[in-house]
């Protein structure tokens, strides 16, 4: 059958991604999205989408009726569910074939057998694949999961048998937390896959991570498009992947591609799906099916040269996989990374906010679902983009990685850009000796603030062009306001060298230095006065809009820079630069009693309060959990005391910075 609607039930990156190959097949795209998403990228993209509820997924994307009353509404032929929300319901892929669409993906039989963890470890146990050994079936008895972790021995990994991309496992290693431990799993367990089954697996503690991309047309003839390494992980979230796996023997990897595809020709398996492993010196063992297409998807595109989604639509329209194993060869290597809104600082809780800055390099694939000016909310994952770069081997393909990064910059929301940078960097990565938990295990070290080498030059530049901007679009001459909405200030001192503007500016690091600009000389030339009294003279000439010509002596550079929503944005030979002009209140003390204050650090839902009023409570007492962007965080109370004007209720939702509770001193103290 032909398609010629099809309708993506889905959003972000993946939603813009499937609609680009659909339109290029010949195919007209449709899209839905959520109240929250009226004004999303896919939605614009895509130019005709359908609202189907409200901000909360719950509410809309895993919302079955909605999603096929849209396709109804619109004649779709068929439905491509991308990944996550309904990609591996099988009661979805029902009312999908039931409606008389073609459901893109296994058939509902495939969905139920693998994406429950226990089937699907049963099923490669019935075909003689090695699986890691644990308890036999699911659990969701507390005490008995407890006492089956107490005979297995730790560290044991809890894993809901309804999850998936990392998410619903959870690693116990202290019997102290080990009740807690459990109660978050199940509750995780529940609230996002609708089960609270729990595996028990023992844990393999420097394992790599290994996954075989398989195709099937769905009459018995598999393939597999060789395989993709995702051990960069933290906690278990992919961070960086790569394809091949290097470092590895192809005998190895070749034998575990073959049990992929024999797992797969079980079922007569239908469309894409990946078979992922866990790699233990020459051992190898199964660890789950994703019966969909992957985020990383595009580093398999890379080094094979198909569209998958291009492959995915032929499946779909019963024309066959046109290919055989022996038409698919390996070209160089590729890697990928996945830049979030996140906070490393705040152990990489999601960051919301308006993107007021979003530059990303050019010379390599970019897949992003949001562009400058979009929202980053609390609902949905915080993937910003996708970075991926081929190159004729992996040592270039990194360095590659690590330049691109160099070259993004991000304002408005904080992100994982540095902590991307030093992972491309780094050289245990550069040589493969990591594992599973390697992250984990160097997050200090990994996290700590780094700098790209900024000489005096760099500063200097950046507050010329701001005056030299301010004084082409203000409509008031820069150098007589005493005070403006940026901090920056007219400088008093009767010398000429102290005369000028003083500005403090910050760099993305967090560094701050103040500068005193000296008036402009005839030919463009201004001086520039460190902290340090160390003098700069720069001429500085907009040769077109956006690039910028800095002479000093007889050294000439060529910047693009700009000034864009009260941030200066530089893009120098050494990295993309952004320095923010701060205002003396910036740095004004906080109140002590904010300690006594406990305020959500995030927008999100309140999934449990833990404390009661009047309770008493010790410094670092969890008050409240709340999930936000699909991660649980434990908001802790910064001082001791006793617990009172608790403010909320579970289930409601809050705002970054909203005070939940407040911890009293007690009579002791």
């Amino acid at each position: 059958m032909k398609i010629k609607t099809l309708l993506i039930a889905n959003r972000g990156e993946i939603a813009c991604r499937i609609a680009r190959t659909a339109r290029a097949s010949g195919i007209t795209p449709v899209g839905v999205h959520s109240q929250a998403d009226a004004n999303a990228l896919h939605v614009r993209e895509i130019g005709k989408s359908v609202c189907i509820g409200a901000g909360p997924a719950s509410e809309s994307y895993l919302k079955i009726d909605a999603v096929i009353a849209a396709a109804r509404s619109v004649g779709a032929d068929a439905i491509h569910p991308g990944y996550g929300f309904l990609a591996e319901n099988a009661d979805f892929a029902r009312a999908v074939e039931a409606a008389g669409m073609i459901f893109m993906g296994p058939t509902p039989e495939t969905l139920e057998r693998f994406g429950d963890k226990a089937s699907a470890k049963d099923a490669a146990v019935a075909a003689g694949i090695p699986v890691v050994s644990g308890a036999q079936g699911a659990r969701s008895n507390l005490q008995e999961i407890a006492q089956e972790v107490r005979k297995m021995g730790l560290p044991v990994l809890l894993k809901a048998v309804g999850g998936g991309g990392g998410r619903g496992q959870r690693l116990v290693t202290d019997e102290a937390t080990l009740v807690e431990d459990i109660e978050g799993a199940l509750r995780e367990a529940k609230s996002t896959f609708g089960s609270e089954g729990l595996l028990l697996e023992r844990f393999l503690p420097e394992a790599r991570h290994v996954e075989v991309q398989i195709a099937g047309d769905g009459k018995g003839h598999v393939v597999h498009l060789f395989e993709r390494d995702c051990t960069l992980q933290r906690r278990h979230q992919k961070v960086i992947e790569e394809a091949p796996a290097w470092g590895l023997p192809r005998a190895l990897l070749d034998e575990i591609a073959h049990d992929a595809v024999r797992l797969g020709e079980t079922l007569d398996y239908r469309g894409l799906g990946t078979v992922e492993f866990l790699v233990a010196g020459d051992e190898y063992f199964f660890l789950e099916v994703n019966p969909r297409i992957q985020v990383e998807h595009p580093v398999t595109e890379a080094i094979t040269g198909l569209d998958l989604v291009a492959l995915h639509l032929r499946i779909a329209e019963g024309a066959g996989l046109g290919l055989v194993q022996g038409d698919l060869r390996i070209n160089g290597h590729a890697v990928e990374a996945r830049l979030y809104a996140e906070d490393p600082a705040m152990q990489f809780a999601p960051s919301t906010g308006t993107l007021t800055t979003l530059s990303l390099p050019s010379g390599l694939r970019i897949d992003s679902g949001v562009e400058e000016g979009d929202a980053v909310t609390p609902y949905y994952d915080p993937m910003i983009a996708k970075l991926i770069v081929h190159a004729p081997d992996r040592e270039t393909a990194l360095a590659r990685l690590a330049t691109a990064l160099d070259h993004v910059a991000v304002e408005g929301v904080e992100t994982n850009r540095a902590f991307l940078t030093a992972l491309a960097r780094n050289p245990e990565f550069g040589q493969m000796q990591v594992h599973t938990r390697w992250i984990d295990g160097r997050l200090d070290a990994l996290t700590k603030p780094t700098q790209l080498s900024r000489p005096e030059r760099w500063k200097a530049a950046a507050a010329i062009l701001f005056v030299a901007t301010s004084r082409r679009d203000a409509d008031a001459d820069p150098w007589t306001n005493r005070d403006t909405f940026t901090g920056w200030r007219l400088g008093l001192g009767g010398d000429a060298v102290e005369a000028g503007q003083r500005v403090t500016l910050t760099d993305s690091a967090g560094a701050s230095e103040e500068l005193r600009v000296g008036p402009v000389k005839p030919g463009d030339k201004y001086t520039v006065i460190s902290e340090n009294g160390n003098a700069t003279m720069l001429t500085a000439c907009e040769i077109t809009p956006g690039r910028w010509r800095l002479s000093e002596g007889d050294t000439v550079l060529l910047i693009d820079a700009r000034l864009h929503a009260g941030v200066i944005e530089m893009d120098t030979p050494e990295g993309r630069l952004i320095f923010r002009p701060a205002t003396p209140l910036a740095f004004a003390g906080g109140d002590a009693a904010a300690d006594r204050a406990v305020v959500s650090p995030l927008t999100g839902m309140i999934v449990e309060i833990k404390v009661t009023d009047g309770q008493p409570v010790a410094a670092g007492d969890v008050i409240a959990v709340m999930e936000s962007m699909k991660m649980e965080i434990s908001i802790r109370a910064a001082a001791a005391g006793i617990a009172s004007n608790i403010s909320v209720s579970n289930g409601d939702m809050v705002d970054r910075g909203q005070v939940i509770a407040e911890i009293l001193p007690s009579e002791e103290q």
